[in-house]
This record gives structure tokens, C-alpha cells and sequence, in this order.
């Protein structure tokens, strides 16, 4: 797996019409040339700061850095990730996510539909439990002591299919590895829905005694 890093001026992405997380999602999409027609093999995080825009991305497949993006090496890092890494028993961790319940659909006789909706986890406990319940799938346990939430707020974007919105949280603290291998794999995979639109990247620094 790759880990990138890149920055670019608010100004210059705008510029280009990177306004959303859909905008965003296609954009990535050209630091992968030949995989078009390949299932999404990478987790991406946009933050806009100030005057910048910071991107990271963890990819199963090499990046490169799309022709338009600054040239300047410190605007575009990647580094592959070695295995030893994920030997830790402990990482103070950073995550983006789109906490959710899931809301049965029901048809005009009453019958459960196969796509129901979601809705936004408001309070700290509900989002608290839905990060336990994401760690008890993905190998590993928050502790939940050290845990800041922060509600960043509704994201809005336009589809092709239609205007639509997610509601981001940033959860940050310590979390305890339980299952190696599954850690791992939800490091690969990323956690909760929406994770095509910059949701779900989990960012790592063990944590040493």
C-alpha cells in the first residue's frame, strides 16, 4: 500500500472547478491512469485549510501526480507503507467518517425494500457506540477516554444522478489493535459508508512506550 500526501492552493482548485467531494473523487481518479475501468482501489481525505487544500490518499496501486498539480516536490509526497508498521499495539489516529444509521424502506404492502436510507448518528454516545461497533468488526478497539469528536458539518456535492449530502465527523484518540489482520484490512478497506467521497481514510502514528 502507498501513502500520498499532496497540497495545492485553494485558489488553483477552485480554479478548476474542485469544489466538492464528487469533484474531488473524479479528480483522484486521474492519479491512477490506466485503472478507469478498475474497482476503486484507494481511500482519499480533502481537508481545506486556510488557503490550501491538503489530499491524502492510500492506495493499493502506485499514484502519480496529475499534470496540472504543482511540481514543487513538498506539494506531492508518496511513500509506501512497509508492513512492519502495522506491528504496533497501540496508534494515536485521526479519521474522517460518515457515521449513520440505516433506516428500513418499506413498500406499499410492507415489505422490507433491499435499499432503505441513512441518517446522520447525532450524539456523542451513539457516536461513540459507532465507532466501538466499527472497531469490534475491524480489529481493533478505540479507547473511548481519549476520544475527541468534532461535527464538521454537512457536505454537499452534485452527482450525476442528482444533488446529494453527507454529514462528516472527526473522531481523533488512541485505538488498541485486537486482530492484527483484520486491522490491516480495514486500514485497506477504510470504515463507514461513503468512502468514494473522502470519508473513511484512517491516519496512523504508532504509539510508543
Amino acid at each position: 500500500m502507498f501513502l500520498t500526501e499532496g497540497r495545492i492552493e485553494a485558489e488553483v482548485a477552485l480554479k478548476r472547478k474542485l469544489i466538492d467531494s464528487y469533484d474531488w473523487h473524479r479528480a483522484v481518479w486521474e492519479a491512477f491512469p490506466g485503472h478507469a475501468d478498475d474497482k476503486r482501489a484507494f481511500l482519499t481525505r480533502i481537508d481545506w485549510l486556510r488557503d490550501t487544500v491538503r489530499v491524502y490518499i492510500v492506495s493499493e496501486w502506485l499514484p502519480q501526480r496529475p499534470g496540472w498539480w504543482p511540481k514543487d516536490d513538498r506539494c506531492w509526497r508518496t511513500r509506501q507503507i512497509p508492513d512492519g508498521f502495522f506491528g504496533h499495539a497501540e496508534y494515536a489516529f485521526q479519521l474522517c467518517a460518515n457515521p449513520t444509521r440505516k433506516i428500513a424502506k418499506l413498500d406499499e404492502q410492507g415489505n422490507r425494500l433491499k435499499n432503505g436510507r441513512r441518517d446522520p448518528l447525532r450524539s456523542r454516545e451513539d457516536l461513540v457506540n459507532w465507532l466501538v461497533r466499527k472497531g469490534e468488526e475491524g480489529g481493533f478497539r478505540p479507547l473511548t477516554e481519549t476520544l475527541r469528536i468534532v461535527n464538521l458539518g454537512r457536505r454537499y456535492f452534485r452527482h450525476k444522478s442528482g444533488p446529494g449530502m453527507h454529514t462528516a465527523v472527526e473522531y481523533r484518540g488512541v485505538l488498541e489493535v485486537t486482530d492484527r489482520e483484520k486491522f490491516r484490512e480495514t486500514f485497506r478497506k477504510g470504515i463507514g459508508p461513503a468512502k468514494g467521497f473522502g470519508f473513511g481514510l484512517l491516519l496512523l502514528a504508532p504509539v510508543t512506550e
